[in-house]
């Protein structure tokens, strides 16, 4: 048999079998979404610059590097193994009896967190295609019994919109990842699924993709990530970036073309600021571009989403932008439109916990927040979004 790698393209309902071929297959493959700008050709010569060692027993998902080009991250399948069976200890998965997919399986999140868990710990796998055929999706929660669902937080808004105020007491697993965690919902979550512990995941796709785990209520802040799961050490560096070291990550990655191997051992950048805690937790306080200087000042934007959202129970998140003075400013955009006292109880927070200088340069609003297959907020269509309604202007 042939040791060149492969493309594997995400087809739906087939991908289960196609997925379960490809791992006993010893040749490496690439799994990626159906449809992408990325081509075949710069997947091909992707997997054409992997040598030889890496030419069976991996394989490869694609991502955005820190450019914005397309990165191919290449995993090995006995580390991948490895995470999910400690995942099931952390996550406390032992009652679940299966996992109900809304999200592509070419996502790291559904892939290892579920596709992969399932295979390991011998689960059952309930593919759907999520909000893209909702009545479906309903059917699978219906009919759930003792079941993990894997959401990121934009999903709560289509969850509403399909499945009204209906109750899904067979799901007793809920967890997120790819974006802040929606600790205002939890009352919420609570109602619509009443026997289900809620967690909140962190990691990256170099991580492949899980850092840490912490359960909903050993915490009050969404930026609160928890700790380290077991294998995995975090640092914060003198830049304020948090560093991770994992024995289940990436081993190598290709990007603007050229391979890249990540040593056993190596300390890696997941892309985040943040601040350790006495107690070993770790606090997200925003991407590194989320993190800057506003007249001097610090501003990180994880740490003012938890206040946005410590009183507003929708959606919240943040883009950037100059105000008059070409200083660098942010501007909240909520999501479904707030009533005139929802603005003044997010802004007395604001005045409560930061100095102004902190606030957004005007609260706004939109009717959905725009997302990319993955589930997760499209932060780069956030500042041209039609449709956006202004509630209220910083004057300084």
């Amino acid at each position: 048999m042939s040791e060149s790698p492969y493309l594997l393209r995400e087809r739906g309902r087939e991908d289960h079998a196609a997925l379960d071929r490809a791992w006993e297959d010893a040749r490496t493959f690439a799994f990626v979404p159906a449809k992408s700008d990325v081509s075949d050709a710069w997947l091909d010569a992707a997997l054409a610059a992997l040598p030889a060692d890496l030419r069976t027993a991996h394989f490869a998902l694609l991502t955005s590097g820190s450019t914005g080009h397309p990165k191919l991250v290449v995993g090995s399948r006995e580390r991948a193994e490895a995470l999910a069976r400690v995942l099931h200890e952390a996550q406390a998965s032992e009652g679940v009896d299966e996992t109900i997919l809304t999200l592509p399986l070419s996502y790291c999140y559904a892939f290892v967190n579920q596709w992969l868990w399932a295979r390991v710990t011998g689960r059952r796998l309930v593919v759907t295609r999520g909000f893209a055929e909702p009545e479906d999706l309903r059917r699978a929660l219906d009919g759930a019994t003792n079941a993990m669902l894997c959401l990121v937080a934009a999903q709560l808004a289509l969850l509403t919109t399909h499945c009204g105020d209906a109750v899904f007491p067979g799901v007793t697993r809920v967890h997120f990842a790819g974006g802040p965690f929606p600790q205002a919902e939890l009352t919420a979550l609570a109602a619509r699924f009443p026997n289900a512990r809620v967690f909140n995941n962190y990691g990256c796709a170099e991580a492949m993709p899980r850092l840490t785990v912490r359960a909903a209520e050993d915490g009050e802040a969404a930026s609160d990530v928890g700790r380290a799961i077991p294998g995995v050490e975090l640092r914060v560096g003198d830049d304020g970036e948090l560093g991770f070291r994992s024995p289940y990550g990436a081993v190598a990655f290709v990007e603007d073309g050229v391979l890249r191997r990540i040593g056993d051992g190596e300390w890696g950048p997941t892309g985040d600021h943040a601040e350790a805690q006495a107690d070993g937790r770790f606090r997200l306080l925003g991407r590194a571009n989320q993190v800057f200087k506003r007249y001097g000042e610090k501003i990180a934007l994880g740490r003012l989403l938890d206040t946005a959202q410590s009183a507003w129970p929708g959606q919240a998140t943040f883009y950037r932008e100059k105000d008059r003075m070409n200083e660098d400013g942010f501007v909240l955009l909520l999501s479904p439109a707030p009533s005139d006292e929802d603005v003044r109880a997010i802004l007395k927070a604001f005045r409560t916990h930061h100095p102004r200088t902190h606030w957004p340069l005007r609260v706004e609003s939109a009717a959905s927040l725009p997302v990319l297959p993955s589930g997760k907020t499209d932060l780069a269509a956030l500042a041209t979004l039609e449709g956006r309604e202004v509630h209220w202007r910083n004057r300084i």
